[in-house]
């Protein structure tokens, strides 16, 4: 008989699994520190929907209250009159000013922020950045109010100058056009949120850009590549979808900003073609300046603008999730 034969033995058979550990893997948690913890996460997202329910309802109830009474187009009608008989309110002007205020905040702000952010994470000595990144998130800790007051008082009487030159040589457009008065206007309010969102979207950006993994940007030195090549090939297609989450974090509070706009916007209830003329409103503005005073009818009409706006931003983030879904290949997670 052969001796290799003789020495070889069946290797021992695997204890299968019983029914009880099957269904404690199925269910993800095999101990009790897990199933508590697992217990704690889901009921905390069960939680946030519910609130999320809960205010959808008392929006859309108080909401629909008032738009019953409503004698105008809630969606296209040019005033606000809730304490006439027959009522009469829309949101029409305060849809336009929310959104363009925004749009200029954010070409004002996302180009900047993200310039910063790449100045301090892959130019800047780290005895110069470190001093600069603490300044940006002492500006994040600045109350609205208090941007509100510098803007009152410090931008708005400094504007003059600016909005001459834009009159001067872009007022043909008819969007930079300037019949002179004082600058409250809704680029002065986009100037102003572009300030306020600045340090959110910087120090976001400035944290996405650090993840960048240190083999890609070696890879392409090592092809030979200059520092801005790298920043193009390697930095931003990783920080993309990044710096996407962190402008939709700007963009919510520049949605969302009242007492700011309040203090430097010089409202009324009309759409301006020029950005530089004043007047115009936001949803943000126009509920905090009218709700002390309102009646119960005014402050159900003024909920339902706030329904608008809530609105707005679950599109808004809902489009940024979107754009973020196409760019997975882009991700710090799939690096």
């Amino acid at each position: 008989m052969d001796i290799s034969t003789q020495n070889t033995q069946a290797p021992p058979p695997t204890p299968q699994p019983s029914p009880t550990d099957q269904k404690r893997a199925a269910r993800g948690a095999t101990r009790p520190g897990d199933r508590v913890f697992l217990a704690l996460s889901r009921g905390s997202g069960i939680f946030l929907l519910v609130i999320m329910a809960a205010i959808a309802v008392f929006l859309t109830y108080r909401a629909t209250l008032a738009i019953s009474k409503d004698e105008a187009n809630f969606l296209t009608a040019f005033e606000w009159n809730t304490g006439v008989i027959p009522p009469k309110f829309g949101i029409a002007v305060l849809a336009y000013g929310t959104i363009i205020s925004s749009i200029v905040a954010m070409v004002i702000a996302v180009p900047i922020a993200v310039a910063i952010a790449l100045f301090i994470t892959h130019y800047a000595p780290r005895k110069l950045g470190g001093p600069i990144a603490y300044v940006i998130d002492l500006l994040a800790a600045v109350p609205s109010i208090v941007y509100g007051l510098w803007g009152a008082l410090i931008l708005v009487p400094h504007m003059d100058g600016l909005f001459g030159w834009l009159d001067n040589y872009f007022g043909w457009t008819g969007i930079f056009s300037w019949e002179g008065g004082a600058p409250r206007s809704m680029l002065t309010v986009g100037i102003l949120l572009a300030i306020m969102i600045l340090p959110i979207i910087t120090n976001v950006s400035r944290e996405v850009f650090r993840q960048v993994p240190q083999m890609h940007e070696e890879a392409a030195l090592a092809l030979g590549a200059t520092r801005w090549e790298v920043i193009r090939m390697s930095v931003l297609p990783f920080g993309r979808s990044g710096v996407i989450s962190a402008s939709m974090l700007g963009l919510g509070r520049a949605l969302g900003e009242t007492m700011a706009v309040a203090t430097v916007l010089s409202p009324d209830f009309d759409i301006h073609a020029s950005l530089l003329n004043p007047g115009g409103g936001t949803f943000a503005q126009n509920i905090a300046s009218k709700f002390g005073e309102a009646s119960p009818f005014g402050r159900d009409a003024l909920i339902a603008s706030g329904l608008v706006l809530f609105v707005i931003t679950l599109l808004v983030n809902g489009a940024a999730r979107a754009i973020i879904a196409r760019r997975k290949e882009y991700s710090g997670a799939n690096a």
